[in-house]
């Protein structure tokens, strides 16, 4: 297992803790404070620990050596892993939202004023949670990591707008007890928006979509700044969960040997992964050398 997925795996483990104790202390809150938009909140939670069981066992399954059934690894794990996250998370906010609506209508008591005590705590306990998973996922690279990450920031926007809306609430009074209500429908519109904003990454992945140009650029420079390589006529690079799969074709001397050529190819794979270390597979095609390539590297 890399040391990658190891500190993704172990970042999951501890906001699965975390999340199992905010969710228990905000659902209690939010019974005996009346208020529902705490027990959405509640209800976050309790999806943020099945996303990040969903990202530990994507993980762990990513992490698994090629063998002859997956040539290419498990790598796609993490990236199914980072679609159901958002999936997870798009479900959470329609729920929120249909139980919203529904406490909008019904009559309730006014929100208890100590569950704004309870609310500062959860939010900066998330934010500190968030901003930690989020560089994890960012350093290693991995899309279920990030997914998870935003998991803990949707699970903030509920708890600040449920102070927010508790806070209206005690203000205005007797009339006002829905304003919990609205704050609960508004954080489900953003938690939807970050679900949408987190699955289309998954699914490019899943969908061997090219990376970004910087990844390509990376690998195209490296493969040309091998001595014999005349010209790069096709690359492709492909996302496998934390790492990626290089498919390229080098030009060089139609005169070169068999045995010069094998050398050659061993050496743009070198410079590839030297360059890239996120790079697990290169897969070189050796073409003669065409003046007519629009590839040519310049001297």
């Amino acid at each position: 297992m890399t040391e990658g997925a190891r500190r993704g795996i172990r970042s999951a483990q501890i906001g699965m803790l975390i999340n199992a104790l905010l969710a228990i202390t905000k659902l209690i809150a939010g019974v005996l404070g009346s208020t529902y938009a705490l027990v959405a909140d509640a209800v976050e939670s309790t999806a943020d620990i099945f996303s990040s069981l969903v990202v530990w066992g994507g993980l762990h399954v990513a992490s698994r050596n090629p063998d002859e059934d997956y040539p290419f690894g498990y790598g796609k794990a993490e990236s199914l892993a980072g679609a159901v996250v958002s999936i997870m998370l798009l479900g959470a906010a329609l729920g929120i939202a249909f139980e919203a609506i529904r406490e909008i209508r019904t009559p309730h008591h006014t929100p208890a004023p100590w569950t704004l005590i309870v609310l500062v705590v959860v939010l900066i306990i998330k934010y500190v949670l968030f901003r930690r998973v989020a560089a994890i996922g960012v350093d290693v690279g991995s899309t279920a990591v990030q997914a998870d990450a935003w998991h803990h920031a949707s699970d903030a926007f509920t708890s600040a707008a449920a102070f927010i809306g508790i806070s209206i609430a005690l203000w205005g009074g007797p009339g006002w007890e829905s304003a919990d209500d609205w704050a609960a429908l508004f954080a489900s519109c953003i938690i939807a928006y970050n679900g949408v904003i987190l699955l289309r990454p998954a699914l490019f992945d899943l969908m061997d979509r090219m990376p970004g140009k910087e990844v390509v650029a990376q690998v195209r420079r490296a493969a040309e700044s091998v001595p014999g390589v005349l010209a790069v006529e096709k690359l492709t690079v492909r996302r496998a969960g934390m790492v990626y799969h290089v498919d390229i074709h080098v030009q060089a001397d139609a005169e070169m040997s068999l045995r010069n050529s094998h050398d050659l190819s061993g050496a743009v794979k070198a410079a590839i992964r030297g360059a890239e270390n996120r790079v697990q597979g290169v897969l070189v095609h050796m073409e003669p050398f065409a003046l007519g390539s629009v590839a040519v590297r310049r001297s």
